[in-house]
């Protein structure tokens, strides 16, 4: 990913060191044109600048993209997530970041921090609008309620739609079970599709005829994997990529789309709803076979939208709506102005365009 500086940023590197508590932090606000930035903030022991500013760049166009009014920004703490105090930690992160929040930056989660985490930060600060992702007790809007995996079902309807592929018995491969893949599953069998390959880490249960939602809930709490589905044949996790779908929905672990299995996809339609699943070469690829991709930062952004309307403080029902009108019309403007099924760099120009207007507008 391009890390560099350019006309869009990044505008401000801070770098902190908190001696009481050997916390090692930085802030990456990549660029504020369309409002604060936004970005979650990774606790990870090998977390470098460069990779903050490389996920900074990339929200400031996946938020653009989404059309909500934030900017683009990351953080990350250098610590072993499962021996450091994570709550001391992260408040001695706010404490040093204090300055620009909420007016520069806005934090959530993200690797190996949760709601507690942005509970915390938020609580440092001493204004619940320093972040999102907080507990639902304090205004949050959580995980739980599925918003990205509910905005993933959205785009590959409206991709379908393009691709001419009736949703109505369309057959989906699924990576990973987890709060994504469990809410996309969800809505894309409430709009008539099949789900007939699920993948976790034991691996991937295939079931040509089709796979229920419930029971697999039912499997995975129960028996702790989804290899379990009763009547499920029981192939290599790897295999779900290769599987006989219409739609493949790459939903947990980046770069698993690889020069060693993508010649192997028979999917028409592949909906990232993973981050960074594939390269851009990998998609470039996929494209001259004729298969439609609908990158990341479109097909998942209903997490940030859930983002943007924890901080205006809507309701779930809201938050709802709106992650659906904006899905929704964004991934259909994408596709109307893609070539050559060059998805990612129609939605690329989308998004430095309307952060270019922001910043003429300003007069930067």
């Amino acid at each position: 990913m391009q890390t560099n500086h350019d006309e869009y940023g990044p505008e401000r590197i801070l770098e902190v060191y908190d001696p009481k508590t050997k916390m090692h932090g930085v802030l990456v606000v990549h660029n504020t044109a369309r409002g604060p930035g936004k970005g979650g903030i990774r606790l990870v022991p090998d977390i470098t600048t460069e990779e903050v500013m490389g996920l900074a760049q990339a929200m400031t166009w996946k938020n653009a993209l989404a059309d909500i009014p934030f900017g683009g920004a990351k953080a990350g703490i250098k610590a072993d997530p499962k021996t450091c105090n994570k709550i001391a930690v992260m408040r001695a992160f706010a404490s040093k970041v204090s300055q620009l929040v909420p007016s520069v930056y806005i934090a959530g989660p993200d690797m190996n921090t949760t709601e507690k985490e942005m509970a915390a930060f938020a609580d440092e600060i001493g204004d619940l609008k320093a972040s999102t992702g907080k507990p639902s007790v304090i205004g949050g809007l959580p995980h739980e309620l599925g918003s990205t995996g509910f905005g993933v079902a959205l785009s590959t309807k409206v991709a379908l739609e393009h691709a001419k592929i009736s949703i109505s018995g369309a057959t989906v491969a699924l990576e990973g079970f987890g709060n994504v893949g469990t809410f996309a599953m969800k809505h894309l069998e409430e709009m008539g599709a099949k789900v007939v390959a699920i993948s976790d880490s034991k691996g991937t249960a295939y079931v040509a005829g089709g796979m229920d939602y419930n029971k697999a809930m039912e499997t995975k709490s129960s028996k702790g994997t989804i290899t379990a589905y009763p009547g499920a044949k029981v192939l290599p996790a790897a295999d779900l990529f290769t599987t006989q779908a219409d739609i493949l929905i790459p939903g947990a672990r980046p770069n698993v789309i690889t020069a060693q299995n993508v010649s192997s996809i028979k999917a028409k339609v592949v909906i990232e709803a993973a981050n960074i699943p594939m390269t851009h070469d990998m998609e470039r690829q996929l494209a001259k076979r004729g298969v439609l991709v609908i990158p990341d930062f479109v097909a998942n952004a209903g997490g940030v939208i859930s983002s943007y309307c924890e901080h205006i403080g809507a309701t779930p029902s809201q938050m709802f709506t709106i992650v659906k009108d904006k899905v929704t019309a964004n991934t259909s403007l994408v596709l109307s102005h893609t070539k050559d099924l060059n998805t990612r760099d129609a939605a690329l120009k989308i998004a430095k365009e309307r952060v270019r207007e922001a910043m003429d507008v300003r007069g930067w």
